[in-house]
């Protein structure tokens, strides 16, 4: 089990949304991913999650500046369209890249990024939403924009198409720090056959034990119980290797 730090960042400081709403400044991503990489973070995720809603380019001395402060793999995205910004990203220090709105774009991108660079290096980022019982839709543009897609479908397809990951994260649970869609992680996880790393809702030890328990994803993404120093990469390790969870040390 990977327990990774999130960055959700607005250029040029990381902030922490409740629902995708509501950005509140936690501090600079370089400082941030230091940080989480001292505190034991086995992935640093970077997410800059207003550049496709601005339609703007992505800010890539911001990405090198962070990258070059840490050891261990750096996932970025925000604002990935082409090809091309996979191959910018790369040379700017990304050991992935994470496609969300581009993908549902044109989910051909998602067959040329992985066999371009190979699928271990393309993650698809899910931003859900519950809209029946059991039943979610992907959502986009920072989890503002209704897909149409429905979540599961969605994720079997991206695995046929190459990507070699999910970033699973709930647009009803982010930011609440009340516990993670465990319903919603377990369906994405036992649909596909690639890893899958949830996201949205940790706000105790006991909430990341749940998940990872009882949904059994690769890895669990991380923002708020880290940015409000609530515990640290090493005391959720900790915790679940008591409770018989195994982890990277």
């Amino acid at each position: 089990m990977r327990i990774i730090a999130k960055l959700d960042v607005k250029p040029p400081q990381v902030v922490k949304p409740v629902h995708f709403e509501g950005l509140r400044k936690i501090g600079a991503p370089g400082d941030l991913a230091y940080k989480y990489y001292e505190q034991g973070a086995d992935e640093i995720f970077y997410i800059d999650i207003v550049s496709s809603l601005y339609r703007r380019e992505i800010l890539f001395d911001l990405i090198s500046d962070t990258a070059k402060r840490i050891l261990v793999p750096f996932a970025v995205g925000g604002g990935v369209h082409t090809t091309d910004d996979f191959s910018r990203l790369f040379h700017h220090g990304a050991d992935k890249v994470v496609m969300n709105t581009g993908a549902h774009e044109d989910p051909s991108r998602i067959d040329a990024a992985a066999k371009i660079f190979g699928g271990q290096s393309v993650v698809v980022n899910i931003e859900a939403k519950q809209v029946r019982e059991n039943g979610w839709e992907c959502y986009t543009d920072c989890g503002r924009i209704p897909s149409g897609r429905d979540v599961v479908l969605w994720a079997k397809e991206v695995e046929a198409r190459g990507a070699g990951e999910i970033l699973l994260q709930s647009v009803d649970c982010d930011g609440r720090q009340r516990g993670f869609d465990i319903e919603l992680v377990k369906a994405v996880v036992g649909a596909v056959n690639i890893p899958v790393v949830a996201s949205s809702g940790a706000g105790t030890l006991q909430d990341i034990l749940n998940v990872a328990q009882q949904a059994a994803p690769s890895g669990i993404a991380l923002a708020s119980v880290l940015h409000y120093d609530k515990t640290t990469i090493g005391d959720v390790k900790r915790f679940l290797i008591e409770h018989g969870v195994e982890v990277a040390v």
